[in-house]
């Protein structure tokens, strides 16, 4: 019982982070154009491409689709919110070396930190939970 509120808090986080993806996905599907002038940043990554924004907007579908999955069904937990966090870690580490290689500032670690490493740390995070709780967690 004394595992209930952090049980909670675990969802509460796989929820966020599933509806926060699939939004940006479908963002991204529905008008890339627009997707690409309003996330900071992103202009500076190279030029616009309707094709790979949305390509990476179906990432973004599926890794939502799998917090929620996990976040509506126990038996998939570990799994999907696996496959998400191991996305959303690459994803974070690709930042990181684009920094270390000199293609961005390190600047850009801090402004990328809310969107793509902070999501990734959380999907760790909650992926190890359910892992460590899988009978208990509900």
């Amino acid at each position: 019982m004394v595992r209930r509120p952090v049980n909670r808090v675990v969802l509460g986080i796989a929820i966020l982070l599933g509806v926060g993806a699939v939004a940006n996905g479908v963002f991204m599907l529905a008008s890339p154009v627009s997707w690409y002038f309003a996330v900071p940043g992103v202009t500076t990554t190279g030029p616009f491409n309707q094709h790979f924004v949305r390509d990476i907007g179906l990432i973004f579908l599926g890794v939502g689709t799998a917090f929620l999955l996990g976040a509506a069904r126990p038996i998939h937990r570990s799994v999907s919110w696996g496959a998400a966090a191991i996305w959303l870690s690459g994803h974070a580490l690709f930042h990181v070396w684009e920094v270390a290689v000199g293609i961005c500032g390190p600047s850009a670690l801090l402004r990328d930190f809310p969107a793509v490493t902070l999501p990734a740390v959380l999907a760790i995070a909650i992926t190890v939970h359910a892992v460590s709780h899988k009978e208990s967690i509900r």
